[in-house]
């Protein structure tokens, strides 16, 4: 993997000096290394004690295998799932409404589209996290303040 990385850095920094075109697939490609080395050097040490180097190792060669099309379809359902948390907090709904439901169902979509296998005890771990560290909070929250809390409470109440 760290060679890979090591590659692609090269070959960028080649294109760039050579003043060479990259083909989309080279920068998507980067960009994945970039991603992947970037949340090793901020989180790499913190993640791999609380979870164990494989568990890690797992998530980062997911990140690697995914294509442009699934890539897009992540983010773009990201999207979808912060759009709809401030829409939620902004109408005041309640995390075990329809609509709840539906945040509990796109999050477990966004989770496992990088090829994680779902886990309901993994998801409700997870769903901890976002009210737990403020990393997470402040992720959700960056917007509107009780985006974390409602989508924690929605999948606490949906996922058995």
């Amino acid at each position: 993997r760290l060679e890979q990385l090591i590659r692609s850095v090269k070959d960028t920094i080649g294109a760039e000096e050579r003043n060479e075109i990259m083909s989309d697939e080279q920068k998507f490609e980067a960009f994945k290394q970039r991603a992947v080395a970037h949340n090793e050097e901020v989180y790499g040490a913190e993640i791999r004690a609380k979870y164990g180097d494989q568990e890690v190792d797992e998530a980062n060669a997911a990140v690697m295998n995914l294509t442009r099309e699934r890539y897009q379809e992540w983010t773009d359902l990201g999207r979808e799932i912060q759009e709809r948390l401030e829409d939620a907090v902004r109408s005041g709904l309640s995390p075990e409404s329809e609509e709840g439901r539906v945040l509990c169902a796109l999050h477990r979509q966004w989770l496992t589209i990088t090829g994680n296998q779902y886990d309901p005890a993994k998801h409700r771990g997870i769903a901890e996290l976002y009210v737990m560290d403020e990393r997470f909070t402040a992720y959700y929250d960056k917007q509107m303040p009780g985006c974390a809390r409602i989508l924690r409470d929605a999948i606490v109440h949906w996922v058995k």
